[in-house]
């Protein structure tokens, strides 16, 4: 780890992450993305409980259906009210083909949600996972700030949107964006903002994310926000 990594570790409270062993929250999920996807009922606000020292996720929604995703079988299960169960084994491979205009199954949107969530909550202390491979890059400018770009790129054990993202940090080590390009979704390319944390028992989390359409050069279409993401009542175990 380089000793700007480190730096960004210590400014997310990496005592902390490695201390605890859940993650909970109220999560809102908004924008369009969702009603295009054919799963218009999946925005709204779950209770969700993430493991932090492996990828395994719980959304529990009011309708009292629960999402589930675990890595390590490669599973994702959806038991309706009624006790009903969709269970998918590796789903991420359902994918194959779909481009950014395919509409998914409730399984399939069910998975991005569960895997997407995971990783936005435990933020750069995926970076302490094993096969993690991190290099820094040049600079960026925006809005007349620096901020420092780092390259994570993730090994098969991990679900991420892409093999390699882009996390940018800004003076004080704050995660400010995201770059990605998910495999689910035809690698349509992403900027994802985080222009909001808190820090709770030593431990810092993003409560407010804003993804957009990323342009050729790399910045952010503003015309529209496809999903937004909201993260209140956060409890660490």
């Amino acid at each position: 780890m380089s000793r700007f990594t480190a730096h960004v570790q210590e400014a997310h409270g990496l005592p902390r992450w490695r201390q605890a062993t859940t993650i909970a929250a109220e999560v809102t999920y908004g924008g369009p993305f969702w009603a295009l996807k054919g799963v218009a009922d999946l925005a709204g606000t779950d209770h969700v409980v993430a493991e932090v020292h492996r990828e395994h996720i719980r959304l529990t929604q009011p309708s009292g259906r629960v999402i589930e995703f675990d890595k390590e079988p490669d599973v994702v299960t959806v038991t309706e009210p009624d006790g009903t169960v969709d269970r998918v084994e590796h789903p991420r491979a359902t994918f194959a083909g779909f481009t950014a205009e395919s509409r998914w199954s409730l399984p399939q949107a069910a998975y991005f949600q569960a895997y997407a969530t995971w990783l936005y909550l435990i933020e750069a202390f995926v970076f302490t996972y094993p096969g993690v491979e991190i290099a820094e890059l040049e600079p960026w400018i925006e809005n007349g700030e620096s901020w420092r770009v780092v390259r994570a790129t993730f090994p098969r054990t991990i679900d991420a949107h892409s093999t390699t993202q882009l996390y940018y940090f800004n003076a004080d080590g704050d995660l400010v964006r995201l770059d990605y390009e998910p495999d689910v979704n035809g690698g349509s390319p992403t900027a994802h903002y985080q222009p909001a944390h808190t820090t709770v028992d030593g431990a810092v989390v993003t409560t407010k994310h804003e993804i957009y359409i990323r342009n050729e050069d790399r910045t952010p279409d503003r015309s529209l926000m496809p999903i937004t993401m909201d993260v209140a009542d956060i409890t660490l175990h």
